[in-house]
C-alpha cells in the first residue's frame, strides 16, 4: 500500500470504540472487548501501546494485528487450542469468554530491546541468570540464543508495569500451580516453533514474542488474545540480518519497535512521563511496516477496503446484533 493512501487514513483511525449495539465496552491497551451472546467480541482498535502506555494510532494497525492473528490461529488451531469463534470483520474476533491466566508467557530466541522487560536490558545491566536461565559472558546485542528460552513476566506487585519471573517465583506466590505452568510453556515453545518455521519460509525471522492463556468455560487452557503479530512479537528480515549484524546496525525490523526506538532514541522515553508526540511521518512509517509483515506472512495482498473503517466497523456492529 502507498504512503499517499496511509495518510489519507491519518484521519480515521480507530482510536476507542463506541458501540451501542454491543453494550458496554471493557478496554484495554489496544482491543475494547464486549460481552454479548454468551461470547467476547474482541475490537482491535489501531491504538498503539509500548513501555506499558497507550501512545496513540496507527492508520490500519487494528485490522493488521486482527488478521494476522486469524492467519496464526488458523495455522496453529491443530496443535495448540485457541479461543476463536469467528473473524467476521477485519478488525473483529468473536471469542470463547475465557478467564485469563495472569502469566505471560515470552519466547525468545535472540537477546534484544530496549523496554525494562527486555532480554537485552537485562544482560548489558551485568545479568546473567534470567527468569531462571542462565546466559554465558560475551553475547551481543540481537545475537541469536544457542536455543530459545523462556522469559515468562506478571504484573509487578506494585504497579502497571511487567516484571520478568522464573518459573519457581511464579509457582512461589501462586499465580498459576505447576500442572499448569509447565502446559502453557510447552504450549508456548511448540507455537514458536511453528512460527519461526513459517517466518523462515517467508523470508522472516521470528525473534521473540508473547502468548497469552486462559481457561475456557469447560475448563481447557486455551490461547487467547492474539498470536504472531507485529504488537507482541518482533520480526525481523533474514536476508539483511548477518549483513546488519556485521557491520554493528540494527536487524531490519517490521514491528512496533521502530517506535519504540524513535521514541528511545528522539525523546530519552522509556514510559515515564507525559507521551511524546509522535508525528505523522513516524506513524505512516510505521504503518507500512505493519502492513508488509501481514503480506509477507499470509502472502495476501492488505485491502482494507473504501470509506472509513469506524463507520465500517458501526455498520457491522448494527447487523451483528441484529442477527444474535
Amino acid at each position: 500500500m502507498d504512503a499517499e493512501r496511509i495518510r489519507k487514513a491519518l484521519e480515521w483511525t480507530i482510536d476507542e470504540t463506541s458501540l451501542p449495539a454491543l453494550g458496554d465496552p471493557i478496554r484495554g491497551k489496544v482491543r475494547d472487548s464486549y460481552l454479548s451472546g454468551g461470547k467476547r467480541i474482541l475490537v482491535t482498535t489501531d491504538r498503539i501501546s509500548a513501555f506499558d502506555r497507550v501512545l496513540g494510532t496507527i492508520p490500519y494497525k487494528g485490522a493488521v494485528l486482527n488478521l494476522i492473528s486469524k492467519f496464526w490461529f488458523d495455522h496453529t488451531a491443530k496443535s495448540v487450542p485457541n479461543h476463536v469463534v469467528d473473524v467476521p470483520h477485519p478488525n473483529v474476533t468473536v471469542a470463547q469468554d475465557c478467564t485469563p491466566l495472569p502469566v505471560e508467557m515470552v519466547v525468545r530466541a535472540y537477546i534484544t530491546g530496549v523496554t525494562s522487560t527486555s532480554l537485552w536490558t537485562h544482560y548489558d545491566r551485568g545479568e546473567r541468570v534470567i527468569a531462571g536461565n542462565t546466559l554465558p559472558d560475551g553475547i551481543v546485542k540481537n545475537q541469536r540464543l544457542e536455543k530459545p528460552i523462556l522469559t515468562p513476566s506478571t504484573k509487578a506487585e506494585h504497579g502497571d508495569h511487567d516484571e520478568t519471573v522464573s518459573r519457581e517465583e511464579i509457582l512461589k506466590r501462586g499465580a498459576v500451580d505447576e500442572e499448569t505452568f509447565d502446559a502453557v510453556a510447552s504450549m508456548s515453545f511448540a507455537l514458536f516453533e511453528m512460527g519461526s518455521a513459517w517466518a523462515r519460509k517467508q523470508g522472516l525471522i521470528l525473534v521473540d514474542t508473547k502468548y497469552e492463556f486462559g481457561r475456557s468455560p469447560d475448563g481447557n487452557i486455551v490461547v487467547i488474545d492474539e498470536v504472531h503479530t507485529p504488537d507482541s512479537s518482533r520480526y525481523w528480515m533474514a536476508s539483511s540480518y548477518e549483513e546488519r549484524m556485521a557491520s554493528g546496525a540494527e536487524p531490519e525490523g517490521l514491528d512496533k519497535e521502530y517506535v519504540r526506538r524513535w521514541l528511545k532514541d528522539t525523546h530519552d522515553y522509556s514510559g515515564d512521563g507525559p507521551v511524546p508526540h509522535i508525528p505523522d511521518e513516524v506513524r505512516v512509517e510505521a504503518a507500512k511496516r505493519y502492513i508488509a509483515v501481514y503480506e509477507l506472512i499470509t502472502g495476501i495482498t492488505f485491502d482494507p477496503g473504501d470509506g472509513s473503517p469506524v463507520e465500517m466497523l458501526e455498520a457491522w456492529a448494527g447487523s451483528f446484533a441484529g442477527g444474535n
